[in-house]
């Protein structure tokens, strides 16, 4: 019998995600991730009391019961040194620099995927299995069925060997049969809320916990396209491409009624720039530089078509891609597409298929405006 250890992070997915894997004859074990030490940071996270239980350990204890009810022995995995090397370091670096980074796809990368992989090996285990929503074909991944769930955005950096270890039990089920085997095992996770968000902050105030990590650096806000100073900032490294929220600019005189958004970004200066209008010019761009790209499977010697995300959840947009060196990619967009955001990550899928993906380190437009 093939042993494996699952992730079983105290949520729906990776509890029923454990009990498919029981039920197609696995020898299953489960550990719960500790990547991020909530206790010794409450005062960083400006949250000491977290209403007496902190969120990690009620999803340890939610994890604990579900390992109770499906008779599997529960280990606890402690990769916080690892995570803020490798993760947390590289995320606070990002946003310094201005950029958007993705944490989630770093996670998988270098601690679902690697240091728990090497722990599960450590006690016998021959396979991993997580609760992502994913098809896994040999070393290739393909889009789940519930596209909606889809999370191989969230895969795109792992190597073919990482892959080929891991086994996804949802790659073929809805997420509303999920919550439904839940209910019918009695499992009291079965209506708990998805998590969302950054892992380590959870429902905190993001610009909040950023200030513990990176001072802020006020400075103006500036309208793009008359070069108007509409306001003032925190901080531009507290904002994002494509924002609306949170800019603190109100109705301006002699100007016409539309809320404003983050188009782009000058650390130096310390300018956030805006305009007005969610289909203004200077949210647009078709032309972009992917750099440490991992590529699945042989990369194409010439230009190539295929699709592309540039954040979760987005609709794929159709590309041309051509390598300009073993890692680095330029794209091209048959269409513009809205809020490109450096640092953030660029997904090639062909099809249901996915290629692989890297670091979105330039965009313009071809026209240059």
């Amino acid at each position: 019998m093939t042993k494996v250890m699952l992730g079983l992070s105290g949520g729906v997915d990776s509890a029923v995600a454990a009990y498919l894997l029981k039920k197609q004859g696995y020898e299953v074990v489960a550990a719960f991730m500790r990547n991020w030490d909530s206790l010794v940071n409450n005062d960083i996270l400006g949250n000491p009391n977290f209403g007496g239980v902190c969120p990690h350990e009620q999803d340890y204890n939610d994890a604990k019961r579900v390992a109770e009810q499906l008779g599997i022995s529960l280990l606890r995995a402690d990769f916080v040194e690892e995570y803020w090397q490798q993760v947390f370091q590289y995320f606070i670096e990002e946003y310094r620099e201005g950029r958007t980074p993705n944490p989630d796809v770093f996670c998988n990368k270098y601690i679902k995927f690697d240091a728990f992989l090497n722990f599960a090996k450590e006690q016998g285990a021959e396979l991993i299995a997580t609760g992502h929503y994913a098809k896994r074909v040999g070393n290739k991944l393909y889009k789940a069925l519930d596209k909606n769930k889809d999370q191989t955005y969230f895969l795109a950096l792992l190597s073919e060997e990482q892959i080929k270890s891991c086994l996804f039990p949802l790659g073929d089920i809805e997420k509303s049969e999920v919550r439904k085997i839940a209910k019918e095992l009695g499992l009291e996770v079965a209506s708990k809320k998805d998590s969302t968000g950054v892992c380590f902050i959870g429902e905190r105030n993001f610009r909040e916990f950023l200030k513990n990590y990176i001072p802020a650096k006020p400075g103006a806000i500036i309208e793009k396209e008359t070069g108007l100073k509409l306001g003032e900032h925190q901080g531009v490294m507290y904002y994002t491409i494509g924002q609306r929220r949170g800019l603190g600019i109100g109705g301006i005189s002699k100007h016409k009624a539309g809320s404003y958004y983050v188009c782009d970004k000058d650390l130096e200066r310390a300018i956030l720039y805006v305009t007005q209008g969610e289909e203004s010019k200077y949210l647009y761009h078709d032309r972009l530089v992917v750099k440490e790209v991992n590529w699945l499977g042989p990369k194409p010697a010439s230009s190539f078509k295929c699709q592309a995300k540039f954040r979760y959840r987005q609709k794929d947009q159709a590309v041309e891609i051509s390598f300009l060196d073993k890692s680095t990619v330029e794209v091209k967009c048959m269409e513009k597409v809205r809020a490109i955001t450096l640092g953030q990550i660029c997904v090639f899928y062909d099809g249901e298929l996915l290629l692989g993906g890297g670091i979105i380190a330039k965009v313009w437009q071809n026209d240059e405006y």
